[in-house]
Formats: C-alpha cells, sequence, structure tokens
C-alpha cells in the first residue's frame, strides 16, 4: 500500500476514540430496524445484506443502491465520517447466476471463472454491495458435504488455479474502480473436512496435509491480492479456527505477508461457548481478537464487551488499533473513502447484460460432463420423436444451485421451452412430468431424456446427506424407464457427486449438469441436439456407493496396496476398490488417442519439458483437457500417488494431430517434509500426460 494511504489511515486512527475503533470492528445486519444512532456514533464497521445465517436458501433482498446510499449516509453523519463496508453473499453471480462453484471448476478454465467473478462485482456493485463472501476454498474429499457445492474440488492445484483467477475477477487490478468489490477467501481454513460430511462438525488433518492440501488455495487467493479473509465455523485439531493465532496470525500474516483483514463466519465469536474454549462472551471476544480475527459478524460480542476488557487489562490497545487500521486500509483500498456513494443509475445496464447471459451460457456449457455415450447415442439427431421426463422439466430457478440469493426465476427461460428452441427442425419434443405419464408416452416416441437429480435446497450449507444415492423415487423411475427398452440419456442436476452407480449402467448416455445456473437449461440444449460438443471434466472423484467416502485421487499407497492381480484386490469385500469415475474424467462427442511422450530430460535440473500428442480419431471436433500428473516415489513422508501438476485444453479437427507441452518446474515438486520444512528432495519420479487421473502415458525423471 502506498505510503500517503498508509499515512492517511494512520492519522485517521490517531483521531478515534476507543469506541470508534470498536465500532469499526462490528458487522451488523442491514434490517429496517437497524438503529440510526449506532450508525451516526461510528458503532458500525459493516453492514451484511442477508436476511440471516442461512441466506444461501432461497431469495434473500439486496436491498438497491438507494438503500445502501441510505444507510452510508447515517455512517457519514458520524463525527469522523468513516464509511461503511456492504457485504453479500456473491458466491457464483448475482442476477446473472452462473453454474456453482463445483461445476466451474470442471470447465477447468479459470479464466473463464474469473471472467465469472467480474460479471459478478459488476452487477453486485451497481446494487451497493462492495465486499463478497467470495471465493470458496474449502478442499472437500466427502460429497455428503453440502458446501461441497460451494467450492472447487478435491484438487489443491486446481483450485489454487482458480482461487486466483476469481479473486481477480472481483477485485481488478484497480480495487477501487466502481465496478469491483473486494474478495474474500473462505473459510480458513480445513472446513470441507470435516466428521461424516457433517456442517459444523470438528475435523483433524495432519500438519503436512494441511500444509500441501487445504492451505494452497488460500495462498493463492492471498498472493492474487484477496483484501480479507473469513474464518472457518470448523473445530481444526481441537481449536476452533475463529481462535487459532498460529494459523490466522503466524501463517496468514507472518509467513504469506496478508495486510487485509479477518472477518468471522456469522456469529462463530459467540460460538466460541458451546466449542467449550469460552465461558462467556468476554472471553469468547478476547480469544479472537487475540487470534487476529478483526471483524465480528454479527453476533455484537465485540461491540459489547471490547471496551470493558480493555479497561481490565484484558486486551491490549495494540491489539485493537491493529485490527481497526486493517479494516481502515481495505475500506481505503477499495475506494470507499473518496467514493462512499453507489451510482444508482449503473443498475440498468449492468445487470443481465447481454454480454453476461452470453458468458453464462458459455460456462454452463463448458462445465457439463458427459460420463457415458454408448453408440455414440449423443447429440441425439435421427430421432423423430423424444420423450423429456422428470421434475426438473419445467425448471427455472431450480437450475440456480445454492446460495443465488439475488438470482430471479423469471429470468430463467423454462428448461423444456428452452429445449424447444434448440431442437433440430423436424424433432418432436414430447414432456412428461410425473413418472406415470411418462411411462404411458414411452411407448410412443423414438428416444427419452429423463431429467433427474437434486433440487438446490438439498447442496449447500447444513444439506448434508447420509445417503449419496439419488433421492427417493428416482431410481426406481430410471429403473421403470429402462423396461421400456427405448434408447435413454440420463441428465443429473446436481450439488456434489451422487452414487449413480446402477444408473450409469442402465443408461445409454449419462450428462452431468451438476445446477447450471441461469442459462443452463439454453445450455444443455445445445449439447443435446449437437450444436456444441461436452468438454467438462471431473473436478471431484466419484464414489460407487456412499460407503467408499472418503474417496480422492490423490491418496497414497498402504504397505500393502490393492493390486487387481495381487493378494489384497480391494478394501471392501462387496465392492471394487477404483472410483465409479475418476477425478479428470470426462468424454466428448469425439474420441481421443495420445502417443509420442517425450521428456527433454531424463534428469531435472530447474525445470523440464513434457509433451505428448494427441489426436482427434473420431469424425466430430472435440476439446480435450490434457492433464499433467507427478508421483514421487519415495520421499521422506510418504507421497501421493498421483499430483495435478497442469493441465491445457486442446480444440483439435477430425483427424489433427498436436503435441502439447508441459513445464514442470522444481519448485512444483516440493513439499512439507519430515523435518517440518518445505522444499524438494532428490530421488525418481513418474510424470503422466494423461486425459484423467487413472491413465495416461507415464514417463520417468530424477531429480
Amino acid at each position: 500500500m502506498p505510503q500517503s494511504a498508509e499515512n492517511f489511515i494512520n492519522q485517521l486512527l490517531n483521531q478515534m476514540t476507543t469506541e470508534e475503533k470498536i465500532g469499526q470492528l462490528n458487522q451488523f445486519s442491514a434490517s429496517a430496524d437497524l438503529s440510526p444512532d449506532l450508525l451516526r456514533q461510528g458503532k458500525i464497521g459493516s453492514l451484511i445484506n442477508a436476511s440471516g445465517a442461512l441466506t444461501g436458501q432461497g431469495f434473500s433482498d439486496s436491498g438497491n443502491a438507494e438503500i445502501s446510499n441510505h444507510f452510508q449516509k447515517l455512517a457519514l453523519e458520524s463525527r469522523l465520517k468513516i464509511p461503511l463496508i456492504f457485504g453479500r453473499d456473491v458466491i457464483h453471480g448475482f442476477r446473472t447466476v452462473f453454474p456453482i462453484p463445483l461445476a466451474q471448476a470442471a470447465a477447468f478454465d479459470p479464466d473463464l471463472a474469473g471472467e465469472a467473478a467480474s460479471v459478478a462485482a459488476r452487477e453486485a456493485t451497481a446494487s451497493g454491495i462492495q465486499w463478497t463472501f467470495a471465493p470458496m476454498l474449502d478442499i472437500a474429499r466427502d460429497p455428503r458435504w453440502g458446501r461441497v457445492a460451494e467450492g472447487n474440488g478435491e484438487d489443491p492445484f486446481l483450485c489454487s488455479q482458480i482461487a486466483a483467477a476469481v479473486v481477480k475477477g472481483f477485485q481488478g487490478e484497480d480495487l477501487s474502480a466502481p465496478d469491483k468489490m473486494v474478495a474474500c477467501a473462505k473459510h480458513y481454513v480445513g472446513y470441507g473436512s470435516a466428521e461424516g460430511g457433517r456442517d459444523y462438525e470438528g475435523g483433524e488433518i495432519s500438519e503436512p496435509t494441511l500444509r500441501d492440501v487445504y492451505l494452497p488455495p488460500f495462498r493463492a487467493a492471498i498472493e492474487a491480492g484477496s483484501g480479507t479473509v473469513m474464518s472457518a465455523f470448523i473445530d481444526l485439531n481441537g481449536i476452533p479456527a475463529t481462535a487459532d493465532r498460529r494459523l490466522l496470525t503466524n501463517v496468514l500474516r507472518g509467513e504469506w505477508g496478508f495486510d487485509g483483514f479477518i472477518v468471522s463466519d456469522w456469529e462463530s465469536i459467540k460460538e466460541l461457548i458451546p466449542h467449550g474454549i469460552a465461558e462467556d462472551e468476554a472471553d469468547a471476544a478476547q480469544l479472537a481478537l487475540h487470534a487476529g480475527l478483526d471483524m465480528d459478524m454479527v453476533s455484537g460480542v465485540f461491540l459489547n464487551t471490547l471496551g470493558k476488557s480493555l479497561t481490565d487489562g484484558k486486551i491490549s490497545r495494540e491489539e485493537l488499533d491493529e485490527a481497526a487500521l486493517r479494516v481502515l486500509r481495505i475500506k481505503h483500498r477499495a475506494g470507499l473513502f473518496d467514493h462512499p456513494y453507489t451510482d444508482a443509475g449503473r443498475a440498468t445496464p449492468d445487470i443481465l447484460a447481454p454480454q453476461a447471459r452470453t458468458l453464462a451460457r458459455k460456462l454452463a456449457r463448458e462445465s457439463m460432463v458427459l460420463l457415458k455415450n454408448e453408440n455414440n447415442l449423443l447429440p441425439l439427431q435421427g430421432f423423430r420423436r423424444i420423450l423429456v421426463a422428470g421434475s426438473f422439466i419445467h425448471a427455472r430457478a431450480e437450475l440456480f444451485g445454492t446460495w443465488t440469493p439475488d438470482g430471479r426465476a423469471e429470468d430463467v427461460t423454462p428448461l423444456d421451452e428452452a429445449l424447444r428452441e434448440t431442437a433440430p427442425n423436424g424433432m418432436e419434443l414430447w414432456f412428461a412430468d410425473t413418472p406415470d405419464l411418462a411411462l404411458h408416452l414411452a411407448h410412443q416416441v423414438d428416444a427419452v431424456v429423463l431429467l433427474i437429480g437434486e433440487h438446490p435446497s438439498r447442496s449447500g450449507e447444513n444439506a448434508n446427506v447420509s445417503d449419496l444415492g439419488l433421492p427417493p423415487g428416482q431410481s426406481e423411475f430410471v429403473d421403470a424407464m429402462k423396461e421400456i427398452g427405448k434408447p435413454m440419456t440420463l441428465v443429473i442436476f446436481a450439488g456434489r457427486p451422487l452414487a449413480i452407480t446402477r444408473q450409469l449402467s442402465q443408461a445409454d448416455a449419462v450428462l452431468y449438469a451438476w445446477h447450471p445456473g441461469i442459462e443452463g437449461a439454453a445450455a444443455l440444449g445445445e449439447l443435446l441436439f449437437g450444436h456444441e460438443a461436452p468438454s467438462g471434466r471431473l473436478p471431484i472423484t466419484f464414489p460407487r456407493a456412499t460407503g467408499q467416502v472418503p474417496i480422492y485421487y490423490n491418496q497414497k499407497n498402504s504397505g500393502r496396496p490393492v493390486h487387481p492381480e495381487g493378494q489384497f484386490k480391494t478394501r471392501y469385500i462387496d465392492l471394487l476398490p477404483s472410483p465409479l469415475l475418476p477425478f479428470g474424467f470426462g468424454l466428448a462427442y469425439t474420441q481421443f488417442e495420445y502417443g509420442n511422450l517425450k521428456l527433454s530430460s531424463d534428469v531435472m535440473r530447474g525445470s523440464l519439458e513434457i509433451s505428448a500428442g494427441v489426436t482427434n480419431v473420431g469424425a466430430r471436433v472435440g476439446v480435450e483437457t490434457v492433464q499433467l500428473y507427478v508421483r514421487d516415489l519415495v520421499g521422506s513422508l510418504t507421497r501421493p500417488i498421483r499430483e495435478l501438476k497442469g493441465f491445457q485444453s486442446l480444440t483439435l479437427q477430425p483427424g489433427e494431430t498436436r503435441r502439447v507441452t508441459f513445464v514442470l518446474r522444481e519448485e512444483q515438486l516440493a513439499f512439507t517434509r519430515a523435518d517440518g520444512t518445505f522444499g524438494t528432495e532428490p530421488g525418481n519420479f513418474h510424470v503422466w500426460v494423461a486425459p484423467d487421473s487413472q491413465r495416461g502415458l507415464r514417463g520417468e525423471f530424477c531429480l
């Protein structure tokens, strides 16, 4: 931060009373009954535009520029005229709802995710929102956890790439620009390790795994400039994240140089009491402030207790000053002191712009993953009459997914209408929204498309499931339709990987659509009828059964590895050891072959070039996401059997061959070693150029 800016906020801090400093550390809900006196007295630093702790479930009015300006005017009537910063959960779009973050990760295109974040920032800031509680960077290895939908999957490399792109999309090159907003990397850290996939439960993560798997996406966000961080609800290794000084201060600020501010999750400071590490609210507030947490989200414990704690010597003035300084720094960086108000005239041109919807359709299309295509059933061409059946046939808001409080159903073309608009001329589409009607009509058509899966309310915060199978009644519906014997395509909408082993075997084609957002219906039609081709890849492993989780590709070998030809063929006597579908998997409307793997040397000295030829051997143009994996064969600590280190997308014409080249750098082989230090170790490595995490061409090199 330029010295002039630091001078400004330091001079401002020197003018502030204790009460005004504490005021900057409080975030209240922007409700109609909010006391204007608290704002005029400088006792509130931020307002959150949320109706409650679970705003993500359904629509929640965000207000508008006029309402934000009204509250801002009250705050600027305070003695020092310090502006508010308005926050909201803008997770995967504002009015233009993009696919859920897990789906965005399936596009394997961080730049595209960054563009979506930029659109979200433009729309949200036009409505008076200057701060978003995104991106969510929790590594998730257990899809029973409802919030798996909000993150980018199981891989730290992919998640880190997306983290940096999304932060830059929200914040841009100039955070003070009127169409940019402050990002918030959350939930720091380990929230995705909650036992049993049960939200808010504790988790246990070893230090090497924490350092090598869970922390990297957050570090990428900080290096990209994220202005804020949110602490997690989780009790990690016995210390609730809200009170973990080692992680909040020593790592985040000491090791990484983070100079923004840390906000609690909703009332999580007060929740230190039921966690059992604080006796009362004053104790909880002291623990959080000591840990390095700067802003209290809505619980009020900072406002109610810090003044007395300072008088009693339970907290220091230096701690209080530093927390207030961090909040002021981000407000200044966001341009709020110079431009505290929102231009109300921006809303019409900046919200739901045509180019935003075009981007939403592209991202929805590229996030959908083709899991099966027996006998090239898809794209659906050459059929005269097709039945489309299932509870999603009229879907509008059901396409949004979790955490879309600003999405509006009226902005969405119903799915059946969108499919009619994209179907080829001469093709009849029949629709049935009940199983009975579908079973009756199926005898009269040439092929069937079943739209099945999860309603958005079945994923997201505190929407965990004990069974990853389809919701009740749907598997029976698929069974009955299978008996009729018509070519059958399944389109599955979901916020998590589902255990669809039986359905995958029954269907001729399966397209995983996730919750694809505002343009998801049109994107689906473009893929089903061949106007475009699928290119998505799985950002998370699909289990064969619920009892197989957690299962993830970058696991470690045991001393008795599973081997189909060896003594230890499986880990369960009733289940194959492999996943249903591996990380990185996805089909196209064509086929690809890999060949001619080359390494620039068999010894790495700083870096190594790895290349291979990729050929489109099918009859249609297609996109292949080529992935680079590495295995460290011997380490001072056990190492994963594969780790993603790069990916590139190739668009190939039929018969075209192109050579793809990766540059692997020595620092990419670093890990947390047995002595606790981070670095590389000499030895032998395997490397793959691959279509997914289980296949590929393998080479070897030595470091």
